[in-house]
């Protein structure tokens, strides 16, 4: 079958959100042809070039949603007044409440009067620059400011959408033409994604916009999955100076019903995790819609650590480590203050810090605090009065002499520690568990889902916990063995490369097969051909010579019919297409 895989600051740029689990998914299911739909988020993301791609994928279509997309079009009375109509549905809908269901406290369904308002004027502008042209100067034009300014002061909207100065609408109105831009894509035509059997968005927001419209405009199934949910993402972006109560509340306002439409009209969606499955619930997902696929790790690198023999795993039994990215979200200042009482408990505990600093600004701000702290709170110490002095805590980052790899980083010690505030799905745990190690997480986001009874968890934000914790199984090798064995054989149960390829050929085949067949067969007569799609046309191996049309709706009668061809005898090896 073909695949549009719809992507946003991604695969298949080389820098990127979600670039190595769809390059696994593409190169994992080559039975497959894959169609990339790729959306850029800066300039220097396009400079930076592609990763390599492999045969199966046919084709690449990029659109930066760093600049608008000029097509041109000017739009004349009847196309203003068309966009009027729509972008004031939009914005009142977006004014009238915070988008997601459960946070309106209003009834069902006035909530879902709004969301379907919403979805009627986003179909409304798809259909506008699909006959006019793309809205984007409409979108930056006065007149749409004009619009938004007049929701936020009708009666009904929220109470902080009425204190929206001038320039609060003018970030507002900014922000949406930037998230509308998919809007003005020529992708939605019969050769681009009406040629797909189903769209594959790999998360909310943006990357699945394009696949909403497909669906809205050509009949196109969507899937969506989202390993870290773009709304929650939204959420918990830090706040800037310049960035007033009314700029916040607006925008989570329209991301909210952009989420609640994608997880509606999606024909199933796929979280990584049960916490990102809890958002989206939230949201307005129906839960017969949803299948948990975990994310896929690559096992084999690991496997010389996890597969040691017992007791020799351990380069140090008396050695904590954690590995990460350094940013505030990871709490390192509780993981050291929880450190300093391991040691008046184990004074022979050593913790080492491996990792750099995330790319957020305030990431090495961050960074050079903990290191501060580590001092102050560790000076060096000497066994005599002539040694030089050893900090119990080090920083380090992999790709040294002492740690090569991230396989070697985990096998430095005897206990991994995870002390996060905030997580969504903890790649780092499952890794760790890939290498047989025994683990001490806080309770944060899918952590007890991935660790399940194989590690020890505490509540975030409790040095004191995290400590004894920690120092109980410093002093039981033999559990913190056994729990290292119980988390490998869990980790690669759940959470390697074959059982996510696997889960969404799968899914593919099931989405393929509930959905309207779009793609017409016609015999020598020009009649419908019973039967004309075979079900061998879904599995791996070309076994039919057929030619396809692709329409935007099943109708018979418009356009010209492809006749059917006699498919010529294809000798199949034994075991073909298992």
């Amino acid at each position: 079958m073909r695949i549009g895989l719809l992507t946003e600051g991604g695969y298949p740029y080389v820098s990127g959100d979600a670039g190595l689990w769809c390059d696994r998914l593409v190169r994992g299911l080559g039975q497959h042809e894959f169609d990339i739909y790729a959306l850029s988020r800066t300039e220097h993301q396009e400079d930076r070039g592609w990763v390599g791609l492999p045969p199966q994928v046919a084709r690449v279509r990029t659109a930066p949603l760093w600049t608008p997309y000029e097509d041109g079009a000017v739009y004349g009375r009847r196309a203003r007044r068309r966009f009027a109509e729509a972008y004031g549905e939009l914005a009142a809908a977006v004014c009238g409440g915070p988008g997601v269901p459960e946070a309106t406290g209003e009834p069902a369904d006035s909530a879902g009067a709004e969301a379907d308002r919403f979805a009627s004027a986003l179909y409304a502008l798809a259909e506008l620059a699909r006959d006019e042209g793309g809205p984007a100067g409409a979108l930056r034009s006065e007149d749409a400011v004009r619009i938004l300014e007049r929701a936020c002061r009708a009666p009904g909207s929220l109470r902080s959408a009425g204190t929206a100065r001038v320039r609060d609408l003018l970030a507002v109105a900014a922000h949406i033409e930037r998230a509308l831009r998919p809007l003005s894509l020529d992708w939605y035509e019969d050769d681009a994604l009406g040629s797909a059997d189903l769209c594959h968005a790999a998360a909310g927001g943006a990357a699945a916009l394009p696949g909403l419209l497909a669906r809205h405009l050509l009949g196109v199934p969507l899937l969506v999955t989202e390993y870290g949910v773009h709304l929650r993402a939204h959420y918990l972006a830090p706040a800037t100076l310049e960035e007033a109560p009314a700029v916040r509340a607006l925008l989570a306002a329209f991301h909210g019903r952009l989420a609640t439409e994608v997880y509606r009209a999606a024909t199933l969606v796929t979280p990584g995790n049960t916490h990102a499955r809890r958002w989206q619930e939230r949201c307005g997902a129906d839960r017969a819609k949803l299948r948990t696929v975990h994310p896929g790790m690559e096992a084999a690198r690991f496997a010389d650590v996890g597969e040691a023999v017992p007791g020799s795993r351990c380069a140090d039994p008396d050695t904590l480590v954690w590995v990460g990215r350094v940013e505030p979200a990871k709490d390192l200042i509780s993981l050291l203050h929880s450190f300093a009482e391991i040691r008046r408990a184990e004074p022979r505990t050593r913790l080492r810090i491996v990792g750099a600093a995330a790319e957020a600004p305030e990431a090495a701000t961050y960074l050079a605090h903990c290191k501060a702290l580590a001092a102050q709170l560790f000076p060096d110490e000497a066994d005599g009065a002539h040694a030089v002095g050893d900090n119990p805590v080090s920083f380090e980052e992999i790709g040294g002499p002492e740690l090569p790899s991230l396989a070697e980083a985990y096998a430095c010690g005897a206990l991994v520690v995870l002390s996060s505030v905030v997580e969504g799905f903890p790649v780092g745990l499952v890794e760790a568990m890939l290498c047989g190690r025994a683990t001490v997480s806080t309770d944060v986001g899918a952590v007890v889902e991935v660790i399940g009874g194989t590690g020890l968890v505490v509540p975030p934000r409790n040095p004191r916990a995290l400590a004894e914790a920690c120092v109980t199984l410093l002093r039981d090798p033999e559990r913190r063995e056994r729990l290292g064995a119980a988390a490998r054989a869990r980790a690669l149960e759940l959470f390697t490369v074959e059982q996510n390829i696997m889960a969404f050929h799968g899914i593919y085949l099931e989405i393929v097969s509930h959905s309207p067949v779009r793609r017409v067969v016609v015999d020598e007569a020009g009649e419908p051909r019973p039967f004309g799609t075979p079900a061998e046309a879904r599995v791996p191996g070309r076994w039919t010579g057929t030619r396809f049309t692709t329409e935007r709706r099943p109708r018979w009668a418009e356009g010209a019919p492809v006749r059917a061809t006699v498919p010529p005898p294809v000798p199949v090896a034994v075991g073909e297409g298992t």
